[in-house]
């Protein structure tokens, strides 16, 4: 079996992701698959009827590989970076997440309407609309609210407000400096302050989970903010909605965020690029054996398939 990574930075560096991304080869070197790391600026992208069983890469036609997997970090999800994953999916390749789903879960607003459409459980959201009515935002959502930047990932443009005062500071200072950002209002679950669960799902199986928790006096509970991580057991409310949530937006490898509530678990997000390092710290689990064994069994059934 071979599978190509996309990943946008030096896997030697400490950019995000690159800890995984080395990961992913060493244990795929040891499974026996031939594992290929590629940069998105060395695919040239090139239409034909003929070629239908290779793609340029560093300018040469290069064999497809068995399987994709994306791992692009916020910086790399640009136009030609799906370009290439829809090329390999329309070429054949089976791909671990598709541009059309990486695509739905960046946008958080549309990740939300859709979990909603689906009766997930999720915090009431906003989408920022300039001048921002603040009586509107405390008559619907109230305060404390989260501001959060539309594309951010790893808790990086996450804000906690506390009240109406410091939500029109922060407005009056987004309106003058980048009045065209992207903002959604989320409600503030009081219940999860400072902590929330990551569930890893894998081809609809939760694989392995913990708790975070931010540090002390902090909001933000993310592992890359910071926070600690804890193994946690999840309970089969917590796994069903993790399940539902990736299959409802069709994510292969997923990491699902829940956060505490009163009535059981409401929905914070879902990433289609999760980092497990913090992950592996906390559990007893090998994460790139767990994908790579999910492709296995998912080229297995489509080879079945087709004898049959």
């Amino acid at each position: 079996m071979e599978v190509w990574i996309i990943y946008g930075e030096d896997i030697e560096s400490t950019a995000d992701l690159a800890f995984e991304t080395r990961r992913l080869v060493a244990e795929g070197t040891q499974m026996g698959i031939d594992v290929r790391v590629y940069n998105p600026s060395q695919f040239d992208l090139l239409v034909t009827e003929e070629a239908r069983d290779s793609i340029l890469i560093d300018g040469n036609p290069t064999a497809l590989p068995d399987f994709c997997f994306p791992y692009l970090h916020h910086a790399d999800r640009s136009y030609f970076s799906l370009s290439i994953i829809r090329q390999l999916e329309r070429l054949g390749v089976k791909i671990f997440n598709t541009a059309s789903t990486i695509e739905t879960v960046a946008d958080k607003l549309h990740t939300h309407q859709v979990l909603a459409e689906n009766k997930i459980p999720t915090p009431t959201t906003m989408l920022a609309k300039f001048p921002v009515d603040i009586d509107l935002i405390e008559r619907t959502i109230g305060f404390p609210v989260v501001v959060k930047t539309l594309l951010g990932s790893n808790g990086s443009g996450v804000f906690l407000i506390e009240n109406a005062e410091a939500f029109h500071d922060l407005m009056e200072l987004v309106g003058e400096t980048n009045p065209n950002i992207q903002l959604i209002f989320q409600q503030f679950i009081s219940r999860s302050k400072g902590r929330d669960l990551r569930l890893f799902v894998v081809e609809g199986e939760v694989i392995a989970a913990m708790e975070r928790r931010a540090r002390e006096g902090g909001f933000k509970a993310n592992y890359s903010s910071g926070g600690s991580v804890h193994a946690f057991e999840p309970d089969e409310e917590a796994r069903r909605l993790a399940i539902k949530t990736a299959e409802i937006l069709d994510i292969q490898v997923a990491g699902v965020d829940l956060l505490f509530t009163d009535a059981g678990y409401t929905i914070c997000e879902a990433n289609t690029f999760p980092g497990f390092k913090g992950l592996e710290q906390a559990c007893d689990v090998n994460i790139p054996q767990k994908i790579f064994e999910a492709m296995r069994r998912r080229l297995d059934r489509e080879f079945g398939e087709v004898v049959g």
